[in-house]
Formats: C-alpha cells, structure tokens, sequence
C-alpha cells in the first residue's frame, strides 16, 4: 500500500503518456485528477471498500427493521424478533467498525495527496530553478502547493464515498423494486434528475470558483513580495502604498469568494429542495400503497427509512459534483505548474576543463584561471547580467505570466483569455529552449558551456548573488547544506566571511536553528552567511554578484583580504566597484555599455580611466548599512 510521503519525480511530458507512474499526466486536468487515482493504487481501493462496508450495513438496516414488525412484532413471534434484532445489531457493529477504519484510511489518502503535491511542487521548482520564475508567478506556485494540494484530497475523499454510496444505493433500489417496483423506479430516477438540474450550474460556479483562485493566488504572490522587501519598502517609506495594494486586493478576492459562495449555496440550496421533495413524495406514495392494502406495516417502515437514509447519497452526489469542480480548476492550475517543460537540453555529453580561462564572448570578458577577477560596471544590471551568462541562467527579460490574462471575463471570453494565456507561456517555452539549446558564448577551457550537461555547469560553476535566500534549519545545514565539509573546512569558510559573529549569536552553534529567510539576522549577517555557503561549496568557478553590498567597511576590509587567500589557485570572479575588495584583485576588468573597456589593476586604471575613477569614487562616497 502507497504510504506518505509517496514517490514522485520532477519530470513531467505533456506530449506523451509516461511510463513511469510517478510522472503526472498534465496533458489535461481529468487526466492528471486520473493519476492522482491511478498513483494511489491500492490504498484507493481499499478506501473505496471500507466506504462500502460502512454505508451497507445503513442500507441494510431498513429493510431488516421493516422484516421485524412484519414477522416479529406484529404476529408476536418473539424468536423471530430476536433473530431480527440480533441482525440489526451485527450490521450496526460492522457499519460503526468500517466507519472508523474508512475514516483513517481516507485521512492517510487525504495526506498522500497532499504531501504528494507538495512534493512534486518542490522538485518541479529545484528541477526548473531560475527558469520556473520566469513562466509562473510566485504566488500561483504557492497556491497550488497550499490549497491546490487540498482540493485533490478532498476529491478522492469524496470519491470513495460516492462509490460506496452509489453501491448502497443500487442494493436499496433491488430491495425497493422487489417490495414494489413503482417506488423502486422513483429511487432509481431521483439521483440522476438531481445531477441534470444542477449540472447548469456547474458551469457558472466553476468559473467564479476559477476566478477567487486565480485572486487569491495573486494576492499569496503580492504578500510573498510585501514580505521580501520589507525592509527595503520602510526605508523608501512604501509600507502604505504596497499595503493598500495588498488592501484592495484582498478585497477583490473577498468579493470573488463571496460570488463563489453564492453559487455554490445555490447548488447545495437546489440540492436539500430537491432531496426533501423527494422524501415527501415516497411517503407519499408508501401511504397511497399501505392505505390500499399494497403495503405492510413493515414495508412503509423500510419505506421511511429507505426514504431517509437516501437523503445522505444524494447529499453525497451533490458535494462530488462541487468537490469535483473545485479540483478540476485546482487541476488545471497545478497542471500548468507541473507542467512547465525543462529547456535544457538533454543529449550533451562534454566536459568544462577549469584550468582554463573563462571567457564570455558578449562582452569580451577574459577571467585567467586560479586568478582573482573583479569587474567594475557603471550599470549593475550589465554586472547581473555577466554573471548570469557566466552561470549559464537564462537572462531575466521576462515577466511571468498569470495563469489566466483576464481573470474577469466570463463564458467564450473567458476561454478566448486562457487560450492567450497558454499561446504566450508556449511563446515563452519555446524562446527559452531556443535560448538554451543554441551555442551560449561563454567558454571554459575551450569548451562552450552549451556542450556540456546542465549538471556538470552547476558543479563546475557557482553563481551567489544578491538573491540568495537562508533557508530555516540548523547552521551546518544554512553553511553546508549537502554535508560535504568537515568542521575544519566550514569553521574556515566562515571566517573567510567574517561570519564568526553567526556562530556566536546562534544558541547551539552548528546545530542552532535559523529562522526562514534568516530573519533573525540583519542584513549584513545574512549576506555573510550567504557568502560562507558558497566559499563552503568550494567550486572551481565562483562567481560573486556585490558580496559586501550590506556590510560595513570595517568588515569588508576584512573579508578582501581574506576572500583571495581563501580562494587561492581557484578562479574567482567578483561584481563590485568597492574599492576594497578592487586593492586585493589579480586582475579588474571594467565593462562600459555591457562590453570590456579596460582591465589592468586597480591603481592602472585610476591613473588612466576618467569614467572608472567616477563609478568608483561614487561607489566609495556611497553609505554602506551597518
């Protein structure tokens, strides 16, 4: 049996069907609701079973009550009465046991779901990385790992249920038809004229429930940003302006949950009318039948409470069918996440020889190798830029799309804005595999990095910039999270940091906890964490994206001159236009207009640059935070 957490993989193909039954089919949303089934296997089944074995003994129980009065109360034959009773009591033992073991077999299904959508969530976003930014929104990733993951678990709870419930109902219908097949034919038809009256309905209620998600997905991703930069917005004085953003927002999705709700009460409100109706006309009917000396006593017993015992099936139907749109629109969100195909290509098969120089020929950078390289730019995003060729990321000019454009259109409106929405994210697609599968113009050792693995890029090469996150857990794991170093090896990257002060401050040492986003440090000790990560990871090629931005000058003295005796004999390339850290270079290369003007060292350069004196001196006259 499929316990939790399950078995999932990053990789999905929306082309074709996979063989592997980890991979979800995101080709649709019923396909992929279908593999949330599917990759439940026997846990599903049994779910399914016990739900049965706990609504029979309920539909039985009418009819053995019904056959008591009949052939024990009303002849006053007590031994068949006690045959009845001690029937009654077996059902109701075996009904309340399978209750309880449906109910904690549905919740570990519930759970599997869950964490299982979790789960892929996660490895799609460590398979895609910087790419997956590029095509969803923050907050649409967020929703569909939060509430998405708990609509597919709603669903085949309901699911189950509806089985056995369906089952039950068939076995009342039998018993119906046989005690009077008229009666019988009304409990037959009733199910499925209450699933036709609504089924208008779900149309108009899927759409509002689509439209509060997509709200609410935009309102998790403006929190996310709010909380991000939150110090950045009181410094500049933005809390007001971004917080009645957030304000109005949160109001949109307040009156799009209201509209759902609406229609959904609606549907539950047709529901009850229709069920209540229903039981008014059985009785109705049974009275009509015992009145004329069709019926026994007995009989319009198991009547009445057939007639109330299949209120709860065709409650049951009616929240499937609500249940069942819900996670359809969860399906369609979450196949769009899960969805997002990889656009690096898979068949390269060469290797990066870092003893070579690094070069990038967009710009004409040429980094010699175990040398310290710092690059001095007037315009920080041509910086970025740099580095994220030199790391092989896609370039950031793209905004993400939402995954639907025009969240208030309705009917073929609102299919027209979802079919421009996917025609955009495809455009999307297919621009970044042409990206990454053309040659890329940065070499190492000879070697463009589009020849060779992904893998073999990342290992070879590391790219720490001002986006780097801490992440809550121990500070061995924020320092060395995949467990290579020895003590002696982490204790030396954070002094090369100047991070000593973490470990002091941190109750535990190594394995004190750190907040998510290292909340609990300033800004400068989170940058200099970040820093002992990377000098920890100890790669071929560093790449450094302004590592001292947030510290103040003292520390940054200290962490120049300590950065190149650290890194002694290993390639290391810096973005920064300190002066500090420009003193302690091998080599400074200054970019004008995203392309190589000069290089030399530090105190050349400010004999003979005008314009590299200027973007210095400014960056040295600029108040660096504490």
């Amino acid at each position: 049996m499929r316990d939790y957490p399950p078995l999932v993989t990053a990789w999905t193909d929306r082309s074709a069907v996979a063989s592997d039954p980890t991979v979800p089919d995101t080709r649709s949303p019923g396909r992929l609701l279908w593999w949330f089934i599917r990759n439940q296997g026997l846990l599903f089944v049994v779910c399914a079973l016990l739900s049965l074995t706990w609504v029979l003994p309920g539909a039985t129980a009418p009819w053995i009550l019904g056959r008591a009065v009949d052939e024990g109360i009303v002849p006053g034959d007590t031994a068949r009465l006690g045959v009845w009773v001690l029937a009654l009591l077996a059902v109701t033992v075996v009904g309340a046991g399978s209750g309880v073991l449906y109910h904690t077999m549905v919740v570990r299904s519930w759970l599997v779901a869950l964490y299982g959508t979790v789960s892929l969530v996660t490895h799609k976003s460590v398979q895609l990385g910087h790419v997956l930014p590029r095509r969803v929104p923050t907050g649409e990733v967020l929703s569909v790992s939060g509430s998405d993951s708990d609509q597919f678990g709603a669903f085949l709870e309901i699911v189950t249920r509806a089985i056995g419930e369906f089952i039950a109902l068939v076995v009342v219908a039998v018993i119906v038809l046989r005690i009077d097949p008229e009666l019988g034919a009304v409990i037959l038809l009733v199910a499925p004229l209450l699933v036709l009256t609504s089924a208008p309905l779900l149309r108009p209620m899927g759409n509002a429930q689509t439209r509060e998600r997509t709200r609410d997905s935009e309102l998790t991703g403006r929190a996310t940003d709010i909380v991000a930069g939150l110090r950045i917005l009181r410094g500049i004085g933005g809390e007001r302006t971004f917080g009645s953003n957030y304000a109005v927002q949160s109001q949109r999705v307040r009156h799009a949950g209201v509209r759902a709700g609406g229609w959904q009460a609606l549907v539950e409100s047709i529901g009850v009318l229709l069920s209540g109706l229903f039981v008014v006309a059985l009785m109705w009917l049974g009275v009509a039948r015992v009145r004329d000396g069709q019926l026994q006593i007995g009989e319009l017993i198991t009547f009445l409470g057939y007639a109330l015992f299949l209120l709860q099936p065709i409650r049951t139907f009616f929240f499937l069918t609500q249940k069942a749109t819900r996670a359809f629109v969860s399906a369609r969100k979450s196949a769009s996440v899960l969805g997002q195909p990889d656009p690096w290509p898979q068949d390269r098969e060469g290797r990066l020889d870092p003893s070579g120089p690094l070069v990038d020929q967009a710009s004409g950078l040429w980094v010699e190798p175990g040398e310290l390289t710092v690059v001095v730019s007037a315009d920080p995003d041509a910086s970025a830029a740099l580095a994220d060729r030199l790391g092989r990321y896609l370039p950031r000019d793209v905004d993400p799309l939402s995954m639907d454009s025009d969240e208030d259109a309705r009917g073929r409106a609102a299919t027209a804005a979802r079919r421009r929405a996917e025609e955009q994210r495809r455009t999307i697609q297919e621009r970044d595999r042409e990206q990454a599968d053309r040659a890329w113009g940065v070499t190492l050792g000879g070697v463009d990095l589009a020849d060779v693995p992904l893998e073999e890029v990342r290992r070879t090469i590391l790219v720490s910039d001002t986006a780097a996150a801490v992440f809550a857990g121990t500070l061995q794991d924020a320092v060395d999270p995949h467990g290579r170093c020895t003590r002696e090896q982490a204790e030396a990257a954070l002094r090369a940091a100047c991070a000593e002060d973490v470990y002091d401050i941190t109750p535990g040492g190594w394995q004190g906890l750190l907040d998510e986003r290292g909340r609990g440090l300033s800004g400068g000790q989170r940058q200099r964490l970040v820093l002992a990560r990377a000098l920890a990871h100890d790669p071929e090629v560093l790449v450094l994206v302004e590592p001292t931005s947030a510290v103040d000058a003292h520390t940054e003295a200290a962490i120049a001159e300590r950065l190149g005796r650290h890194r002694l004999g290993r390639t290391t390339v810096v973005m920064s236009a300190s002066p500090l850290l420009l003193h302690h270079a091998d080599r400074v290369v200054f970019l004008s207009d995203g392309a190589v003007a000069d290089r030399g060292t530090h105190d050349d350069l400010v004999a003979r640059r005008p314009d590299y004196r200027r973007v210095v001196l400014r960056a040295a006259s600029e108040e660096v935070p504490a």
